[in-house]
């Protein structure tokens, strides 16, 4: 794979930007970063700048799904299932934190 990470426009290092703001076990829509960003019309154009991810590690790319709720964005029925399993685990991951959390509040 070809390092891409100085091939980035300015608008597509402000999508990773606010994609970078999702919490863990959370899920934003293509409209809420294109609306983060100043550029509400631009739902498509985040999802091509999510396409291009150089650092899928660091910027929760999957944490981004379509309006409706649906996933979207992952080309074919394998890496769908990779999406929903990476949104499940956070979610629990993100719940124990939580509960193992309020244990500590008195």
């Amino acid at each position: 794979m070809r390092d891409r990470r100085g091939q980035l426009t300015p608008f597509q290092w402000q999508v990773l930007a606010a994609t970078a703001t999702i919490p863990l076990g959370e899920t934003r829509s293509y409209k809420w970063v294109a609306e983060k960003i100043g550029r509400p019309k631009a739902m498509r154009a985040v999802g091509q700048a999510l396409r291009r991810n150089p650092f899928p590690l660091i910027i929760p790319c999957h944490r981004v799904i379509r309006q409706d709720g649906s996933l979207g964005g992952y080309a074919g029925q394998q890496e769908g299932k990779r999406k929903a399993g990476l949104l499940k685990t956070e979610k629990e991951i993100a719940a124990q934190t939580a509960k193992s959390h309020s244990a500590f509040i008195v």
